[in-house]
């Protein structure tokens, strides 16, 4: 379990990603594994919204524990519990860093279906960007807590290639820069991880199951088991 960073200063960005990565240990809605709806607060639901089983999952994208989930265990409960129905699976952000905050804004700026395509980009090449973040010098950091927001974002993208990961994606660079330049995404996204704090989420990953957190439960090894119990 990786406690959240916060407001991390930029010219100690490339060390507090080191501690943050070490290890511990197209739609189709006819499948309703790859069904995605999108909420009034912007998060998204994969599978049936109205599943029995609500299961919410609070990540960040700079937390090489959510990669790790999303790699070990999002296959599996989307084969055995969502594509039957029984579960939903809600992606909700809890902000750790600049990094995390441009590639929410990135995930977000698509119509839902397209949504779990650039999530699952970011997690499998989670390694490769964050060991760029960690590469990166004085002055390409200084870009990144220099001018507004949109400029701050805009750098970081350049530096660890996400316009690529975009490009790759179909996306231009035009309008990459309208993602990374939309206040209001900003603010939906922010506001999911202030409720996140309201709701005592202190560490990534963290799920609730119908709205209850889950305590001691950051791993598909613990959570799978829960789930189980309930089917």
């Amino acid at each position: 379990m990786i406690k959240r960073l916060l407001a991390i200063p930029a010219a100690v960005l490339a060390a507090a990603l080191l501690i943050a990565n070490a290890p511990v240990h197209h739609a189709n809605l006819g499948n309703g594994a790859a069904h995605v709806t999108i909420t009034p607060s912007g998060s998204h639901i994969i599978g049936n919204p109205a599943a029995p089983i609500k299961l919410t999952e609070y990540m960040s994208y700079t937390c090489s524990h959510c990669a790790a989930f999303e790699n070990e265990g999002v296959g599996p409960m989307r084969l055995t519990y969502i594509a039957n129905g029984k579960v939903s699976l809600e992606i909700r952000h809890l902000l750790r860093d600049p990094i995390d905050v441009t590639v929410a804004m990135l995930t977000n700026c698509v119509a839902p279906p397209r949504f779990m395509l650039l999530h699952e980009a970011f997690l499998h090449s989670q390694a490769d960007w964050l060991g760029a973040a960690s590469r990166t010098s004085a002055a390409q950091r200084e870009r990144w807590a220099t001018g507004d927001d949109a400029a701050k974002m805009r750098a970081i993208a350049r530096d660890l290639k996400f316009y690529d990961i975009m490009e790759r994606g179909g996306f231009s660079r035009v309008a990459i820069d309208h993602c990374l330049s939309d206040p209001a995404m900003l603010k939906r996204i922010t506001a999911q991880s202030v409720d996140a704090d309201k709701q005592g989420v202190n560490a990534t990953p963290s799920f609730a199951i119908d709205g209850v957190l889950l305590a001691g439960t950051h791993t598909w090894d613990t959570l799978a088991p829960q789930l189980q119990a309930r089917m």
